[in-house]
């Protein structure tokens, strides 16, 4: 996945399934580090 918006940034998400929780954690914690947020803000922003 690329964000094309902003500062470019790459993540890899597996194709696997299921996805681990440890996996979706740290994806979670790269997108959230990149952003300059909380993981916990992060989850909830589309939700706001």
């Amino acid at each position: 996945m690329t964000r094309l918006t902003g500062e470019q940034h790459h993540v890899t998400i597996p194709a696997h399934d299921p996805l681990m929780i440890g996996t979706l954690a740290a994806i979670l914690s790269d997108v959230a580090s990149h952003l300059k947020l909380g993981r916990d803000d992060l989850i909830k922003r589309p939700f706001d």
